[in-house]
């Protein structure tokens, strides 16, 4: 026992609480995705359910993995990264809302030769468009007010990249768009020049519906939900799941509205963990994803530069707040939408994504108390 933890001490830096959500989440993805994939592995795998559970796990591992490496390097080198990330992010989802695979009328993935597996570069996108404006907004907090050279550059790039992730995916796009809000209500910017962000976003989100891809899925989503009487198939068996769980569920791997629920394993595995490990499980997992943003909010406190706090605080902001909505959709109080549980959900990519998000905010837990100045990097203002 004391060579595991004197082994954990030297090789998992950053937050210590962190690394237990992250692996507790681990270990309930791979139980409740086996028991989630059941019927998707009765009609594509012939019944070969540890198909799913191999695969869920090797995922699982890269993530942890990524998360590891990306915690190992010093964040700051990130301020130069996400500018190379940020010009990358913009054709590379050009070409995937004209050129990526088409599923359910929606062209968000792009598949990597030789291996043959499908990405989505809205989560490239997503993770570079925070990092970038982390560093934009804590180089520019001397002149913060200054609206040519501070608040242009935001507005540009936020609604550019919001916009183009809006043509196939505008779930993922309004999710972004309200961590990037918040990440400039944290970096100071004025109340009023923030709405010059919410006319940039007016703009792009207007032009993406109009020759983007989901508009008729948005407006179709919104009237169900607005309808009293009527509620669509995917929120029926949801709520039938979570009436059915009761206080402390029906037991790992007895779901069974696994066989009717659309995407069990996906965007609805929260409903699977609440029938399956009843309300208690639910609000522990609920619990423990506000547990990772105060954590995240600490390493912002905690953090002496502004660069680090404001990456810290919007990749926190955005994990969390996809995992809210994620929630509110499956407990019936947002409108369907495709947005996946992080952490939990079974994925390809994104789980990589996510580790290197979730290691990036370790790098700030651990290297904020290295004191050593980098060029470029700003010092957090206490003014």
């Amino acid at each position: 026992m004391n060579n595991l933890r004197k082994w954990m001490e030297k090789n998992l830096k950053g937050d210590p609480i962190i690394w237990f959500i992250v692996i507790t989440f681990s270990v309930i993805s791979i139980l409740v995705v086996y028991s989630a994939s059941g019927a998707l592995a009765y009609r594509r795998m012939e019944g070969n359910t540890e198909y799913f559970l191999i695969k869920q796990a090797l995922l699982i591992g890269l993530g942890l993995l990524a998360m590891w490496l990306a915690h190992k390097i010093d964040y700051r080198y990130y301020f130069g990264l996400s500018r190379i990330a940020l010009w990358v992010s913009v054709p590379l989802l050009l070409f995937t809302w004209l050129f990526g695979s088409d599923v359910n009328h929606a062209s968000r993935w792009l598949t990597i030769p030789l291996i043959n597996q499908t990405f989505q570069p809205s989560d490239f996108a997503k993770l570079a468009l925070l990092a970038a404006l982390a560093g934009m907004l804590s180089k520019r907090q001397q002149n913060i007010d200054n609206l040519k050279e501070s608040l242009l550059p935001i507005v540009f790039w936020t609604a550019l990249i919001c916009g183009l992730i809006a043509l196939s995916n505008i779930s993922t796009a309004c999710v972004l768009f309200v961590s990037c809000v918040l990440m400039l209500f944290i970096g100071r910017v004025p109340l009023k020049q923030i709405g010059m962000l919410f006319i940039g976003a007016l703009i792009a989100g207007g032009l993406a519906l109009a020759v983007g891809q989901r508009l008729p899925t948005a407006v179709s989503r919104v009237q169900d939900y607005l309808e009293a009487d009527k509620v669509s198939y995917q929120s029926e068996q949801s709520y039938i799941a979570i009436a059915t769980g009761g206080i402390i569920g029906k037991g790992p791997g007895n779901s069974e509205q696994r066989n009717f629920l659309p995407q069990p394993y996906s965007d609805f595995i929260y409903a699977i963990i609440v029938e399956e490990y009843g309300l208690i499980g639910g609000l522990v997992i609920l619990l423990m994803y506000l547990l990772l943003l105060f954590r995240g909010v600490v390493t912002v406190a905690q953090s002496s530069r502004a660069f680090g706090g404001l990456l810290a605080a919007g990749l926190s902001f955005a994990l969390v707040i996809q995992a809210l909505v994620n929630v509110f959709v499956v407990v019936g109080l947002m409108p369907v939408t495709g947005l996946p549980l992080p952490m939990l959900s079974m994925g390809g990519t994104s789980i990589l994504f996510t580790g290197a998000a979730l290691g990036i905010i370790q790098s700030v837990a651990h290297f904020q108390k290295v004191e050593e100045p980098m060029v470029g990097v700003p010092v957090m203002n206490s003014n």
